[in-house]
């Protein structure tokens, strides 16, 4: 027998699921979900262009954690970006904090330069592994940032103290400036100093569309759509409450 207060949230979880499950089902018969591209997208791609027009290199960093969602996301635009440079035969650096993460981004670069089938320009040595501790990593960040004179800064999944450090000095050697974050207490900094900023789950869109994966796709949409219907939830129950009418609130206690 459900506990009282649980039978309601049951019935929202189990509506949630099939609606991941036809969205996911429905991104994968190649039908379209309506997702919007977010203004970052094109702001990379104007990134990539800027690096491409001055020769300079573009600077790829995934932040500081292991694999987690985030992370996940900054795969997918990884990928995006490193396709994009090996087709314009721009330099791409990315560098790393984990040393889990570091064998995946070699082989999500070496991949997209296989694809554009520019497997010959590909530079193992621009995939580089700097530090596992925060302050030494943000030292190297820095020092590549100044000597190789990037163009574009590109900073995608969890950033903490040094996120500021890396926007300052990207600034200062004047790179187009790129980042996306969940980090609520980073955000602000992005937000002052770059030039484009994904907020929050902007980064998980602009994963989940680059990717055009259905699972990644399908989930977008359902948890859009779980927000939604969440937040008219809020309002009914609010007006309701107000008017005087429990039913609502009496109906989610169950």
């Amino acid at each position: 027998m459900l506990r009282a207060g649980r039978s309601t949230m049951l019935i929202l979880l189990l509506a949630y699921v099939i609606a991941i499950f036809y969205y996911v089902t429905t991104a994968k018969k190649g039908k379209s979900l309506g997702i919007r591209r977010v203004a970052g997208l094109d702001a990379l791609d104007e990134a990539i262009g800027r690096a491409t027009e001055m020769g300079r290199p573009i600077h790829y960093t995934m932040g500081l954690q292991d694999f987690e969602a985030q992370t996940f996301a900054s795969f997918e635009i990884l990928r995006y970006t490193a396709a994009q440079a090996a087709k314009r035969d721009v330099p791409l650096i990315v560098t790393n904090f984990r040393p889990a993460v570091h064998p995946v981004t070699e082989e999500i670069v070496r991949g997209a330069f296989m694809g554009e089938g520019k497997l010959e320009s590909y530079k193992p040595d621009n995939v580089r592994y700097l530090s596992e501790s925060q302050l030494a990593y943000a030292t190297g960040v820095v020092g590549i940032l100044e000597r190789e004179n990037v163009a574009a800064n590109l900073m995608f999944g969890p950033f903490y103290a040094e996120s500021l450090i890396f926007a300052e000095t990207g600034q200062k050697v004047g790179a187009i400036q790129i980042a996306g974050t969940t980090m609520t207490a980073q955000l602000p900094f992005f937000v002052a100093v770059c030039d484009y900023t994904l907020i929050g789950e902007e980064l998980f869109a602009a994963g989940g569309y680059l990717s055009k994966q259905p699972v990644l796709l399908g989930t977008l949409m359902a948890q859009d759509l779980s927000k939604m219907a969440a937040l008219l939830l809020v309002i009914v129950g609010v007006i309701m409450r107000t008017a005087g009418n429990d039913w609502l609130f009496k109906l989610l206690a169950k």
